[in-house]
């Protein structure tokens, strides 16, 4: 009776294995296809910019991945759903899915080159690799997918202005009306999306049931991240804008000056 049970049992048994393992693999190839795509668009890049040093191809990358992961994030997000901020832990869409290996991909090509270059410090690593581990185990339990999409928004939405200003810096044109504009964005941006709804969105993760354990602590070690950066950008801003205040007065000073001596002279 026993070995009738099991064979009933075990055909079933035997197609989720196989079911699960398909999965894997199919995830693992379009993962493999993502790293190969920013690999190419990467040495395209080198191709077509010879005069240019390798991190300026690597940046344009990263720009490029930036817009295209805060256009597919805002769509999952605001249109194709569900809300993370009333649903984390929710099984992962189909959509959700391809976001995230193309994302997870992105992320070990980058990972991999910052490695390669020395172009980084220990906080960028330890995001990229916190990334790449959140990624991977969302796809892995095939849910809390809605959740790491929201945080790759919030952390893709001031990438592409993090690059502009590197690139404005490059060309000689970042101490301009661009460049303070490029930088007053960035700011406002990190602070009012990373970590005001990034507060939010935290809060919403750790008081919700669904989500399991670790994904709590990935999001927590996350969120310790962007207040590490928000620091250094917090401490950049505040020497800036006592730079210009002092450059303001300095010319100031010198009109008040010339408006003085001119006066003088006419009299």
């Amino acid at each position: 009776m026993t070995q009738c049970c099991f064979l009933r049992v075990h055909p079933l048994s035997f197609w989720f294995w196989s079911f699960h393992r398909r999965m894997a693999l199919a995830l693992c190839l379009q993962v493999l296809c993502s790293l190969g795509g920013w690999l190419s668009l990467y040495i395209s890049f080198c191709r077509l910019n010879k005069h240019r040093s390798y991190e300026w191809s690597c940046r344009l990358v990263t720009f490029t991945h930036g817009v295209l992961s805060i256009g597919l994030s805002a769509y999952i997000g605001f249109i194709d759903g569900p809300w993370p901020f009333t649903h984390p832990g929710s099984p992962n869409t189909p959509l959700q899915v391809h976001v995230l290996c193309l994302t997870l991909g992105y992320f070990i090509f980058d990972l991999g080159w910052c490695i390669y270059f020395q172009s980084e410090g220990a906080l960028m690593l330890a995001h990229h690799t916190l990334s790449i581990l959140g990624i991977i185990m969302a796809l892995v339990l095939g849910e809390s997918g809605t959740e790491v999409n929201a945080v790759l928004f919030g952390s893709e939405i001031t990438n592409p202005l993090l690059q502009m200003r590197w690139f404005l810096r490059e060309t000689g044109h970042y101490h301009s009306f661009t460049g303070d504009v490029v930088d007053f964005l960035f700011v406002a941006l990190f602070t009012g999306v990373r970590i005001g709804v990034g507060s939010r969105l935290l809060f919403c993760e750790m008081v919700s049931s669904k989500p399991r354990w670790f994904v709590k602590v990935g999001g927590v070690a996350m969120y310790v991240v962007s207040w590490c950066f928000m620091f250094s950008i917090w401490r950049f801003a505040w020497r800036k804008s006592i730079k210009k205040y002092h450059a303001w007065r300095s010319r100031r000073s010198e009109e008040r000056q010339l408006r003085h001596n001119g006066h003088l002279k006419m009299h």
